[in-house]
């Protein structure tokens, strides 16, 4: 069996030496080297050749972010970011994804070292599912995508909702899809995994590019057309309904599928709630969340469709949902709006 060589970048001693026990904790994974900074980093690429490579989001001499992108212009590598649970370590990590990381992992505020010892799970199989994982330049950098015409008549209001969830890669296939929304379009609810700090960061950068109004769902909040809600990192999204209208309602029930939010969660809701008035799609994530809630919102009546295997980053979770025949349709990330819009 060929081990998973991994290349350890982080400015830390402590964290440098702690990831790499962890990570050679896996019969799977082989930690081949460790650099301190982006300068040593890009020698140890060249002379190690690793397969895969976590990186510190903020590191000396020359930053994560920078050498992030030089390094998916030059030598595209599957990357894991390790990440603060700050206000700006979010912002980094997301702008990293933005340039081509595939998934990232967060350091615990206090002892480090125990915290990263209860990750340990969770960093080996982050680190493997990234191995597996497509090396993806900037988005910037990608084709774009035709921005389906915008309706003359308006949508119908709360009877349609538009729901999605996703994980890994997720946090730039939702953004694809929301680009591709008119103003007008219906209301869409979303649940990507992601921590708390970093929900309402996403949110944002959601927000400053769409033509749609999108920000973190609050408990109790009325969902409108030309709105799209994002779960709260922590907190489980569910769909009710108030008379004719539909209402976000957060809870902080046991995580499903080790996730909290769970896409699972989210699809039973609006399956429950809105049935056949709504469409749905699982876009590229580890794992199987939310498999099981598309093939509920398919025998409810919904639309249903997965992200195409060829434009996942990780197709684990749309691989899922096509195993257990959920998704009415399999397409590329880019006819996904366009076709969630069709439904409507």
């Amino acid at each position: 069996m060929n081990r998973i060589r991994t290349l350890v970048v982080d400015d830390s001693a402590l964290v440098r030496s702690l990831l790499t026990e962890i990570l050679s904790g896996d019969p799977e994974i082989e930690v081949v080297g460790v650099a301190c900074d982006p300068f040593i980093a890009r020698d140890k690429i060249k002379q190690l050749k690793p397969d895969v490579l976590t990186l510190d989001v903020e590191m000396p001499r020359m930053d994560g972010l920078t050498f992030l992108e030089n390094l998916m212009r030059l030598h595209p590598l599957p990357v894991l970011m390790v990440s603060s649970l700050t206000e700006r370590g979010a912002d980094i990590t997301l702008q990293a994804l933005e340039l081509g990381a595939v998934d990232f992992v967060t350091k615990p505020k206090l002892d480090v070292a125990q915290g990263l010892h209860e990750y340990a799970d969770e960093l080996r199989g982050k680190l493997k599912a990234v191995a597996r994982a497509r090396p993806r330049g900037p988005a910037a950098a990608r084709p774009a995508a035709a921005v389906p015409a915008r309706r003359s008549t308006p949508f119908r209001t709360t009877e349609r909702l538009i729901a999605i969830g996703a994980s890994t890669g997720g946090t730039e296939a939702i953004k694809v899809v929301l680009d591709m929304m008119p103003p007008d379009a219906p209301a869409v609810v979303i649940t990507q995994h992601i921590p708390a700090a970093f929900s309402a960061p996403f949110a944002e950068r959601m927000n400053r590019t769409s033509a749609m109004s999108v920000c973190e769902a609050a408990d109790g909040q009325l969902i409108v057309p030309g709105h799209a809600y994002i779960a709260p990192g922590g907190r489980h999204l569910t769909v009710v309904r108030d008379g004719a209208r539909y209402v976000c309602r957060l809870t902080d029930a046991a995580p499903e599928n080790r996730h909290r939010p769970s896409v699972d969660v989210l699809f039973r809701s609006v399956a429950r709630n809105a049935g056949g008035n709504a469409v749905a799609a699982i876009l590229t994530g580890m794992g199987d969340d939310g498999a099981r809630g598309l093939l509920e919102l398919r025998k409810a009546g919904a639309h249903t469709l997965a992200q195409d295997e060829s434009s996942s980053v990780v197709w684990g979770m749309p691989g899922s949902a096509v195993k257990i025949n959920a998704p009415e349709q399999v397409l590329p990330l880019e006819r996904i709006a366009g076709q969630l819009l069709a439904w409507t």
